[in-house]
């Protein structure tokens, strides 16, 4: 497995000064974009644009002491089961393609906004959450990055 830092990590991270919001969004997209990596598969849509927008504005408000939780900052994905504001909800699934965009946000999605989090994009998941083992014939599935070589399923449904 990775070596994957805490919430809390993160977050004295930032309080101290030792990485930004910028640098952990970039982080992240370099990450997702990587073409070795699981990115492509593991990710439904990537908003770049807003993320980075979001991650300037978080580090603005930690500049002046007003950030609005020690997370501010932090970035995140949302499961594709989640409504976010302008967004199709796809819950993993082609047959919702045409589905309008939401009109809101999800509450957790709004909790997650209110708190600093900053929303890298949507991750793929099981059809409508429909089953353990994590596989998705429409958008690919992920390998797990527990022995990612030898091709583990992500298990769960997302």
């Amino acid at each position: 497995m990775p070596n994957t830092p805490t919430l809390a990590a993160l977050a004295a991270d930032l309080e101290s000064g030792r990485t930004n919001a910028r640098k952990l969004v970039d982080e992240c997209l370099a990450k997702i974009s990587d073409k070795s990596g699981e990115g492509a598969r593991a990710f439904v849509h990537v908003d770049v644009e807003a993320a980075i927008e979001a991650a300037k504005a978080m580090d603005r408000l930690r500049e002046v002491r007003a950030a609005p939780s020690p997370f501010a900052g932090i970035p995140i994905s949302i499961k594709d089961l989640f409504d976010i504001k302008g967004q199709v909800t796809r819950a993993g699934s082609r047959a919702l393609d045409d589905s309008p965009p939401a009109e809101s946000d999800a509450p957790v999605v709004s909790r997650l906004r209110r708190a600093g989090f900053i929303l890298i994009g949507r991750t793929n998941m099981t059809e409508f959450a429909y089953s353990g083992i994590g596989i998705n014939p429409h958008y690919g599935t992920p390998k797990s990055v527990w022995q990612r070589h030898a091709g583990h399923v992500p298990g769960g449904s997302s």
